[in-house]
């Protein structure tokens, strides 16, 4: 227990203990925080309290704008940080419970926080692991004999995003303006995205990187996976649709990435690991991995429409259904000599489930536009339209406490005139 109080359905007990960026009006200047239960607990005013063999030395790290150069410490340093500070919010320690000075200076109501990136991304890839997603699609497109490419089974497929246009929960997303060919018998036009869709993902940040020419093996990759953030990778169907032969996604998906503010670390989310999923036919040994690193994650996605009260769920998937696990993404990221570095961000991908109401996009809730989403009180959805809000939350359910993300959301603005 901490002696801060939290309520049972809180995100942030003590068990959880994310990192993120935050601000206040009164202190303008971008700073590291941690948040346990509706409070932010700030770092730089307590660095001096880490006194452990490597944080000691690096008091540094908690004076940033950005948690680069803390996850760039590696999982020792991070380690070290989480027990200090589940030591430091226990309820029997009097450090900062009995000093009211020091409390004053060290914590900040959620509310009044203005949240930030909690990085700088220098470089974001986004993967497809969503084994019932990818069939889904391939279905729609290709038909059931096609649903998967030739290689999807073999390797994580991915590819590179835009790190500029991801923004925090929050921030309000532009419907984006492109080129479409709705009429496969007429040219191609130029306008306002019509068939605007989300997408319900998860996304994990670097902490360590690696040099150039060299390749993390997948035993050593945990140890360069920091924490998850929750993510909607905003689509743009009909641009897509046009635009992805032969490269993939382009003006489709760079206009606007959301990214939940708070970091759920690794060692947060280890109670929650489930045995990896079985993979037909067994991937190549670089792949291979037989350490549990599939977490039991609920996912709910909602929106909210303007004139409705509350945001109606569409949908609640798990984070348990995806094929291709975190590490066999970055092995493979890395088998090449590509370098990652700290804070690069790399995305699980829609993540849909066996069942309609796991789906993770309006693409395959509609499918493809041919039935209507209920927003219950006459309110229906086949794709976005202006104004609707989408919110996505997640967390791990354990014995009376949770693991939660916060939220992710983002507003939809009409598309700027032509």
């Amino acid at each position: 227990m901490s002696f801060i109080a939290v309520d049972k359905d809180s995100d942030f007990p003590i068990q959880n203990l994310p990192y993120g960026v935050f601000s206040t009006k009164e202190q303008p200047r971008p700073r590291i925080g941690v948040a346990i239960g509706d409070q932010v607990l700030d770092l730089s005013a307590i660095k001096h309290l880490f006194d452990g063999p490597i944080l000691s030395k690096q008091h540094h790290v908690f004076d940033q704008p950005t948690l680069n150069r803390f996850m760039a410490l590696g999982w020792e340093a991070w380690t070290e940080a989480r027990a200090l500070l589940q030591k430091l919010l226990s309820h029997k320690e009097p450090t900062l419970r009995d000093n009211v000075e020091l409390r004053k200076r060290a914590f900040v109501p959620q509310a009044s926080a203005i949240m930030h990136l909690p990085a700088e991304i220098g470089d974001y890839t986004d993967f497809y692991s969503s084994r019932q997603h990818a069939t889904n699609v391939g279905v729609m497109f290709r038909g059931k004999e096609n649903a998967l490419m030739p290689n999807w089974l073999h390797l994580p497929v991915g590819y590179h995003g835009r790190a500029s246009s991801v923004v925090v929960s929050g921030t309000p997303i532009r419907r984006p303006l492109g080129q479409m060919r709705p009429d496969d018998a007429k040219p191609p036009v130029f306008g306002a995205c019509k068939l605007l869709d989300i997408e319900l993902e998860m996304a994990f940040f670097v902490g360590p990187g690696n040099k150039p020419g060299e390749a993390v093996p997948i035993s050593e990759a945990h140890k360069h996976i920091f924490g998850m953030v929750l993510m909607n990778d905003w689509s743009a169907r009909d641009i897509q649709k046009w635009e992805y032969v032969p490269l993939g996604p382009f003006l489709g998906k760079s206009f606007g990435t959301t990214i939940s503010p708070w970091v759920v670390t690794m060692e947060a989310l280890m109670p929650f690991a489930l045995p990896n999923p079985i993979q037909d036919p067994r991937p190549l040994p670089y792949l291979c991995d037989d350490q549990p690193y599939t977490f039991d994650i609920n996912l709910f996605v909602a929106i909210k429409g303007d004139g409705m009260s509350k945001p109606a769920n569409i949908c609640h998937s798990n984070f348990k259904h995806m094929y291709w696990t975190m590490k066999q993404q970055l092995a493979h990221h890395t088998v090449n000599g590509c370098n990652l570095r700290p804070g690069d961000l790399l995305a699980s991908g829609t993540i849909s489930g066996p069942d309609p109401e796991n789906f993770g996009s309006m693409l395959e809730l509609s499918w493809k536009g041919t039935k209507a989403i209920d927003l219950g009180h006459g309110q229906s959805r086949k794709f976005l339209q202006d104004g609707d809000e989408v919110v996505i939350t997640g967390y791990c359910q354990g014995n009376g406490y949770r693991v939660g993300f916060g939220e992710c959301s983002g507003k939809v603005l009409p598309a700027r005139p032509v």
